[in-house]
């Protein structure tokens, strides 16, 4: 009788599970998945979107397009592989590989941005997005091996935030997933409290997009999407301390200014702040001080203004972050001297800000409340890294008028990669009131083939976003931060693109 020992035995169980994995994917390529038996195996399952899952895991990034766009064509639809690219992602990375979670950050917006594409092309957005996800998956081996398991049936106590700030990640999850038996809503909104417990961009931005993710996976995931906050919080949180900088002030400042202002038994106000009131606030939360702001975004609260007006304010200071910064000072891959795209002030800035603003339109006052102090906090106190001016406020002046004139002087001046250029012609656009529609279609082809140093198509969809919501006098400010970052990525093309956009021509 063969005596082989129980390490033995789960090696023999991870190789054989392995293999079936490799095989199916391999299967799927060959056309004859279905046809293979599926084996029981102790991992994450999805229900009808497990065989796609598993594909988009296993396989390499281009061995995997033009299955999907064969998929496409025999009816699955973009939301379908938007949603399993995610789940993939978070079983294999469970949210604490930086590149993995910057891949996932991105499939909602490529989800987005495939809408505004003419046909054939509405794919290329989200199959870009996904190839950049299957080649972070294979080149961190979690295409072979999952970060996430399934959590036991055992009951636990709903002690979340406690459990996360002593960083116990078993009772963390099992707390959470108590919280989410009884509402995914509620589990939500109190994890948010320790997101907040740090101004970390990824944290905040992972914590809107994971749950945004909802609607394209299913909510029965929501436990799945949201663990993925729970171990980035704690794996921040642990480098944070052997740092020295654990905890961060706000987490003892903002139950101060709750208190103080009594924004505990407050509802939302409905106060319209005008042009002049927002623009002060925006002052405010572009100082110097990270305090001052927050506490000036908490009188406002509690003065009775509407939480989207003081959400106008935050993304204000954070475009202008963007519009001020002089650019990178070193060269590194993809970000030559001068560059303000992929992880720079402004563009941290206006992504934190805009996922500042969704978590707090869900849920309760009380989160909405804290949640746009933490996003004044947050925004104040970088202005000293940027110039007192506008980038471009000696760019020599664009004398065109004519609509069509500037959108190619805009064209032309991003491929040039003249940032100056783009912005004072993108200026001119606005300032002669042309359509903002026709400058968007131009800046989107940019934000898809271009890699952006991993933030393309989500600093493409947030400025698109704040655009939209923002004051007529303000809109312009979207615009032009958003034509400066065009200019600043271009020249450095995207893994996948050209090769997905082959297969759907």
């Amino acid at each position: 009788m063969n005596t082989s020992s129980r390490r033995q035995f789960l090696d023999s169980c991870w190789k054989t599970t392995l293999s079936a994995s490799l095989g199916f994917a391999f299967a799927s390529q060959l056309g004859f998945a279905e046809s293979l038996p599926r084996m029981t195996l102790d991992r994450l399952r999805f229900g009808r979107l497990d065989p796609l899952v598993d594909l988009m895991q296993a396989t390499p990034a281009d061995a995997l397009l033009p299955i999907l766009v064969k998929q496409l064509r025999n009816g699955t639809s973009l939301a379908d592989l938007v949603g399993a690219a995610a789940l993939a992602n978070a079983r294999g990375h469970g949210g604490t590989n930086y590149n993995g979670y910057h891949a996932l950050m991105a499939m909602v917006p490529s989800y987005e941005l495939a809408a505004q594409m003419p046909k054939p092309y509405a794919a290329l957005p989200v199959l870009k997005v996904i190839h950049r996800n299957a080649r972070f998956l294979q080149e961190s081996g979690n295409a072979t091996a999952d970060a996430l398991a399934p959590l036991d049936g055992h009951a636990s106590d709903s002690a979340l935030v406690e459990h996360l700030r002593a960083r116990d990640i078993d009772k963390a999850e099992r707390s959470l997933a108590t919280l989410e038996s009884r509402s995914a809503l509620s589990a939500y909104e109190e994890l948010q409290t320790v997101v907040r417990d740090e101004m970390n961009v990824h944290r905040v931005v992972l914590a809107w997009r994971a749950f945004d993710l909802l609607r394209l996976t299913g909510n029965d995931q929501a436990l799945t999407m949201l663990r993925q906050s729970v171990r980035f919080c704690i794996d921040d949180d642990s480098g944070q301390q052997s740092r020295g900088n654990y905890p961060n002030a706000f987490r003892a400042l903002l139950p101060q200014l709750m208190e103080k202002h009594g924004l505990h038994r407050r509802e939302r106000g409905d106060q319209v702040a005008d042009d002049a009131a927002i623009e002060r606030l925006a002052d405010s939360f572009f100082g110097p001080d990270c305090a001052s702001a927050a506490n000036a975004a908490a009188e406002a609260l509690t003065a009775g203004i509407d939480p989207a007006d003081v959400g106008r304010a935050l993304s204000l200071a954070s475009a202008r972050l963007l519009l001020h910064d002089p650019g990178q000072t070193r060269e590194s891959p993809g970000k030559p001297i001068g560059s303000v795209h992929g992880a720079s002030i402004g563009v941290h800035a206006s992504d934190a800000a805009n996922a500042w603003k969704h978590i707090a339109a869900v849920g309760s006052a009380q989160n909405a409340f804290a949640s746009l102090i933490a996003g004044a906090y947050h925004t104040a106190g970088q202005s000293g890294n940027v110039g007192k001016l506008s980038y471009d406020h000696d760019a020599e002046p664009c004398a065109k008028k004519e609509p069509t004139a500037l959108l190619g002087e805009i064209d032309g001046t991003i491929r040039a990669r003249d940032q100056k250029g783009a912005c004072a012609a993108a200026r001119r656009y606005c300032e002669l009131g042309h359509p903002a529609a026709n400058l968007f279609s131009i800046l989107l082809p940019f934000a898809i083939s271009e890699d952006g140093a991993l933030h393309a198509e989500k600093f493409f969809r947030t400025a698109q976003e704040e655009h939209a919501i923002a004051r007529e006098k303000h809109r312009a400010t979207y615009l032009v931060a958003l034509t400066r970052v065009m200019a600043s990525q271009h020249g450095f093309s995207a893994p996948g693109v050209d090769a997905a956009r082959q297969l759907l021509a």
